[in-house]
């Protein structure tokens, strides 16, 4: 399991789902926009603190960012209707 690319995953699908951008959300948590940027790639590796924090930007809890997806579990994601 990559921690960094779960996080930067569910961080993306949050982020996209409460309709910031990343320049805006960059504006409104003090993150710049590279790092959201390279978070959502996966290439930060981000504190428990940083993980608070963007949690607390986004209205949602920590655990949300770190809470298995279904790429993880190895799932395809419930959008995808193939059989």
């Amino acid at each position: 399991m990559d921690m960094r690319k779960l996080v930067g995953r569910n961080f993306a699908k949050l982020r996209k789902r409460k309709r910031f951008t990343q320049e805006k959300f960059a504006e409104v948590s003090g993150f710049t926009q590279q790092y959201i940027s390279d978070l959502e790639r996966g290439l930060r590796n981000p504190t428990i603190v940083t993980l608070f924090e963007l949690a607390s930007a986004l209205g949602v809890s920590h655990v949300d960012l770190v809470l298995p997806d279904e790429e993880e579990r190895g799932e395809r994601p419930k959008s995808d209707k193939r059989k």
